[in-house]
This record gives structure tokens, C-alpha cells and sequence, in this order.
């Protein structure tokens, strides 16, 4: 691949564990011989399996726990732009952040994820990455989604790519309902100290840690603090339980135009962008909706 080339946002489709090295291991082989940096974020299994097939070329990868890393899919592009970041030339990733098991909403964010990519990389020069699907355990909606938010199917253009320039339709989709009917509580600066005590106390009954329940505190305040910042002086906070989850939703009558929001490491003497960035490394999901009548933002911490 060459330097100058355009950032490649390739879909691989495979069926079982040898289809999986079949499909990647010689992409990574081939970059490894160029003398290209590779990093690979997968699942544990397959990147033990991929390092025992690598032998000793997979001293020459960044190998990375998906399960780690993209817990929270919102955590995996500012991954990928540190490694990018200060290198020239041709550089290659293989990303798997969706596999069986990933929740209903984790699924969402990250095909969410996967078209946000090629706005983020737009500008990225000899950036090649690859992203395995699972064919024999993705359902097919997945795998056609896949089609949409990917330029690339291996070698082939995809017909079905919906173009790096539109946003991805999850961001304006209305989120599940709540369970129940949660009590609405307003947020306003005055109203702060309380919801974060309100939080703090819905966490621990959940047996949330000490420490974890601090976490979700202050992503809750961060949140709250922009909808008083941003979006028209006030909003409303509900909190509620989904099985080990607890769920803090902040909404309000902004609109929030940046899909990266929260994905791109704010500057150090920018003084914007942390509220999201803190959220988004302190819970294990986070949900953000831009929709007609204003904004909303769900925080999950198991």
C-alpha cells in the first residue's frame, strides 16, 4: 500500500476460526514484511490464536484486547489516533469491535462507530484498515449494515456504501423507552448537589463500588453541566435500572451537530469538550441522540 493512498476502510466477511486467519493473518503478514506498523484489536481468543499463527511476527504488532478497549465503543477511535498519530507512511489496523454477545445497544454503537470512522480518518493518508465480520454468527442486518458504513468489501468497492459525508443514522433514531416510567428531576445549577446525591444513591443500591459510583457521579455532572451550558439553561435528569445496569439519561432542547463528540480528545487549553470525553472514559456505554425537539444522552455503568 502506498503512503499517499487515501484512508481504506475495508469490511472482510469470514465463517469460523480458520476463516478468521484465513482472512486477516495474511493481511497482517503482509504489513509486517513491509515494515508497516500494525496494531490489532481484537477479542482475546482470536488474538491468541492470530499471534500463534503470526509465530514470531507477532512481535512486530501491537496486539490489543477488544474486549478492553471497546467495551465502551465510543474508546476505540481515539485508540486508533494515537496510533496513527506522528507516523508517516503506510500504517495498518485490523478492528473487530462487533462479535456475538455484544448487547442490543452495544450493537448500536458500534456500527454507530463504524461509519464515524470515515469521517474521522477522512484526512488520513495510508491508514489501512480492516474489519472482520463474522458471517456465520452476525445476523444479516449486521452484515448489510456492515455493507453501508464500509467503502471497501475486500477488494471490492461497496455498492452499498451510504458515503463518509452523512452522519450516521443511529445519532438522529430515537433511543429504546425507558423501563417503566422514571421520575423526571430538573437540572439547573441549583439542582446539581441534589441529583448528584440522587445518583450516587441509585448506584449504590445497585451495589455499584464506591469508586465506580464516583465515576458515574461525575460523568452525570459533566453531562448535566452542558445541557445548563448548552442547551438552553436546563434539562431534565432520570435514572433507572436494567438488569447490573444503572442508566442516567440527561436531555434537553440543544442540538448537538458534532458526531465525534466524544470520541476526540479534547485540547488541553480548549477549555470545550470534556464533559463527553470524561463520560465516555468513566461509563461502560455511552448513548448520544441528536432528535428534532433537543438532545439526549444515556449513561450506562454495569
Amino acid at each position: 500500500m502506498l503512503a499517499t493512498e487515501d484512508f481504506r476502510h475495508e469490511a472482510v466477511f469470514y465463517a469460523g476460526p480458520e476463516g478468521f486467519l484465513d482472512r486477516v493473518a495474511p493481511f497482517v503478514e503482509e504489513g509486517v514484511a513491509a515494515g508497516e506498523p500494525v496494531m490489532v484489536a481484537l477479542e482475546s481468543p482470536k488474538l491468541r490464536a492470530l499471534r500463534h499463527r503470526l509465530g514470531a511476527a507477532a512481535d512486530r504488532v501491537d496486539l490489543v484486547d477488544m474486549g478492553d478497549l471497546g467495551h465502551n465503543p465510543a474508546c476505540i477511535i481515539p485508540a486508533w489516533r494515537d496510533f496513527v498519530a506522528g507516523r508517516s507512511g503506510a500504517v495498518r489496523g485490523v478492528g473487530e469491535p462487533i462479535w456475538p454477545g455484544r448487547g442490543p445497544d452495544e450493537l448500536v454503537e458500534c456500527q454507530c462507530h463504524e461509519q464515524l470512522l470515515n469521517d474521522a480518518f477522512a484526512d488520513t493518508a495510508g491508514f489501512h484498515l480492516l474489519c472482520p465480520y463474522d458471517v456465520a454468527h452476525l445476523g444479516r442486518e449486521v452484515i448489510e449494515e456492515a455493507e453501508r458504513a464500509h467503502p471497501w468489501l475486500g477488494a471490492t468497492p461497496s455498492a452499498r456504501y451510504r458515503g463518509h459525508a452523512d452522519p450516521p443514522p443511529q445519532l438522529s433514531e430515537p433511543l429504546p423507552p425507558a423501563p417503566g416510567q422514571p421520575q423526571e428531576h430538573r437540572i439547573a445549577w441549583d439542582t446539581l448537589p441534589a441529583l448528584r446525591a440522587l445518583v450516587a444513591e441509585h448506584a449504590r443500591s445497585a451495589g455499584v463500588s464506591e469508586a465506580r459510583t464516583g465515576d458515574l457521579v461525575l460523568a452525570a455532572h459533566e453531562v448535566a453541566t452542558n445541557s445548563i451550558r448548552h442547551g438552553g439553561g436546563e434539562g431534565v435528569l432520570r435514572v433507572w435500572h436494567e438488569g447490573d445496569t444503572v442508566v442516567c439519561e440527561v436531555s434537553d432542547r440543544g442540538r448537538l451537530d458534532e458526531p465525534l463528540a466524544g470520541r476526540a480528545r479534547p485540547e488541553l487549553d480548549g477549555g470545550a469538550g470534556w464533559g463527553l470525553w470524561l463520560a465516555n472514559q468513566l461509563c461502560d456505554l455511552v448513548q448520544l441522540r441528536t432528535l428534532p425537539d433537543g438532545t439526549i444522552v444515556r449513561l450506562h455503568l454495569r
